[in-house]
Parts: structure tokens; sequence; C-alpha cells
């Protein structure tokens, strides 16, 4: 009786022990993550990541979120309340279909060029009007007030795009369809 006890208690000890390795191991695949909330920085942690090249990073931003990925670990920094992040990439000749902007991946024709870009919100009140220039991945980054509807006109060298765009929840961070014409 006391030997089948303790055949019955070993019994129980390596199924809870390969069973924990088998949880183990199955999270270990899965990249931990890390949500970061109210960050005073987030602008110019997206301007870096927007502007920096070769990094080992990727990083994506959704209508609320910069998502950034390394390897195993991913880093989830929550995007201001009031305002929505969108990214155009005006072109003349080559685009790609884009919905959710890859600060890392993304790009777009024209580079380091200046644009006349200019905003209005849906009552014809101007919010932007100034020269923009195209990062080294072809795009112009904005910062817009969210749940607003807006007609963009971007400009250069006589040409002219001319696109709406709004900055609702699950709205496209990514423009990538106004050609110059």
């Amino acid at each position: 009786m006391q030997r089948s006890k303790r055949v019955l208690a070993f019994g129980v000890l390596i199924v809870a022990v390969a069973g924990g390795s088998l949880f183990l191991s199955q999270n270990a695949n899965r990249p931990t993550r890390e949500v970061q909330q109210d960050n005073p920085e987030i602008k110019e942690i997206v301007q870096k990541y927007s502007a920096w090249k070769g990094a080992s990073e990727s990083a994506s931003i959704t209508s609320h979120q910069l998502i950034v990925s390394d390897g195993g670990k991913e880093v989830v920094y929550d995007l201001p309340e009031r305002e929505f992040f969108v990214s155009i990439a005006p072109y003349k000749q080559d685009t790609h279909p884009c919905q959710i902007h890859s600060l890392t991946g993304c790009q777009g024709e024209l580079v380091n060029e200046e644009f006349n870009v200019r905003i209005a919100d849906s009552n014809g009140n101007i919010v932007l009007d100034e020269v923009k220039m195209s990062g080294s991945n072809g795009f112009i980054d904005l910062w817009l007030p969210r749940d607003q509807q807006y007609q963009v006109i971007i400009e250069q060298d006589g040409k002219k795009a001319e696109s709406t765009l709004s900055t609702y929840k699950n709205d496209n961070t990514c423009i990538t369809t106004m050609q110059l014409v």
C-alpha cells in the first residue's frame, strides 16, 4: 500500500513537471507584450521610427496605437486621445496598397521633396496650410484632430492631388492613393 502511494505521487509529480514544461515551451514562442499609456514623448517616438531606416525593430501605427516589435518583445504605446496620426505618400508613378502604416517598412516614391499641403475640416476651416517635406521614406507625417473628416490638397510643381480622409477609430493611417497629376 505504501509503495503504491509513492508510485502514484511520483506519477503525479512527473505529469506536473511535464505539463509545466509543455506550458513554458508553448509560451516561450509568444512575444512578451508591454503596454505603455499616456507617454508624453509619443510623437518623438513615432518620429524616431519614421526616420530610422535599418532598424532591427519593426514599428507600425494604427488609429490608436504604435506597435514596436523586436524579436520576442512587443511594446504597445497608446496614441493621444485627441490626435490622429496619418502618413501620406504623394506619388507620380509608383505606389503600393496600404491601410496601416509601417513606420519602418513603407516606402513612398517621392523622397525628401517639398510639397504644399493644405487641409481643411468639413466646415471649410483651414487646419494646415504649409510647405511640408516628405521623409526618406517618401511619406509626409501629420497629426490631426480626431473624429473629423478633412479635404486634403497636395501640390508640387504645378501638379495636384486631392482627397478626403477621416480620423475616426479604425481609419487608415497610411494614405498611398494621392497621385499628383
